[in-house]
């Protein structure tokens, strides 16, 4: 089966399964992960929804409009709040959603709407629902009263931006104060910027470091795979963003998630981690460390 359609992609992504394999091993691991997945699937089923593809620690499903998507991306975050943790270690998951025009061949979907999904995924923090304006503009009226602005990201191929919100859905006193927690644990008032025993902070009296290869960079990173001027951290309001200008991409790992890659793109970091740029963490001898303060 072939052709052109509209729906709703949902990408709902395991967060802290690195450190549970770290923690429980392989076997343990696979199975709390895999039971996250069913959690996943039976929910997008529930909401009329069609899981597309699990891939590793992911779900990918596809919903007829963003009113049921959103209604299941709540449930699942409802859901794993209230999965035991694994051998102390507690689970979360990460959830970017976009509709748009879809191309299905081979009970698989494709095109820009997948791939925007994808990212906003990469984007969201564990405990968040990230998609964009236009998907929120389609919300039932009472839906819509449950998401906030974010900001704008640059996307490949298209010539504006693309703003995009977060779904809340905690709505008690106690669950509304874990997310203003979370929001200021996220962002802090500085960043510490740490590499090879330098700091270098990012304040309200230095917003931006730029980190590169070439000699004028704010942070001179000694990797062979770094550009001249490889990325830039900015504050913005009250968020840490870094943004890839490089030719090799730079690989962020936040504490409890996965890596991601940016390529001309852009993340707000949060917490505590680690920046390689070129490469990745694994096969990176030069290391430049984060901590939210």
């Amino acid at each position: 089966m072939s052709g052109s359609t509209t729906g709703c992609v949902l990408f709902a992504d395991v967060s802290g399964s690195t450190k549970l394999y770290e923690v429980v091993g392989d076997a343990a691991a696979h199975e709390a992960i895999e039971l996250c997945c069913r959690l996943f699937a039976a929910i997008t089923d529930q909401h009329g929804g069609r899981v597309i593809k699990t891939i590793g620690d992911e779900v990918m499903s596809v919903f007829p409009g963003p009113a049921s998507a959103a209604r299941a991306a709540i449930d699942i975050q409802l859901g794993m709040t209230e999965m035991a943790p694994v051998d102390r270690v507690k689970l979360g998951v990460r959830i970017g959603m976009n509709h748009g025009p879809l191309v299905e061949r081979d009970d698989d979907v494709f095109g820009d709407t997948v791939n925007l999904a994808a990212r906003l995924t990469e984007m969201a923090a564990r405990g968040q629902i990230i998609t964009s304006v236009e998907t929120v503009e389609l919300l039932d009226p009472i839906q819509k009263m449950d998401c906030r602005s974010l900001y704008a990201i640059e996307v490949k191929g298209k010539e504006k931006q693309v703003g995009i919100c977060e779904v809340l859905w905690t709505d008690t006193d106690d669950a509304t104060q874990l997310v203003a927690q979370r929001a200021t644990t996220d962002a802090g008032r500085r960043l510490r910027v740490v590499y090879r025993g330098r700091t270098v902070m990012v304040d309200d009296g230095h917003k931006s470091l730029v980190m590169g290869r070439d000699a004028s960079a704010d942070l001179v990173v000694a990797d062979r795979m770094a550009s001249r001027t490889h990325c830039e951290i900015e504050r913005r309001q009250d968020k840490f963003t870094i943004v890839d200008r490089s030719a090799n991409g730079t690989y962020v790992t936040i504490d409890g998630d996965s890596e991601m890659v940016l390529r001309r793109e852009e993340a707000i970091l949060r917490h505590h981690g680690v920046i390689a740029l070129g490469h990745s963490r694994a096969s990176a001898t030069e290391l430049v460390e984060f901590f939210c303060e």
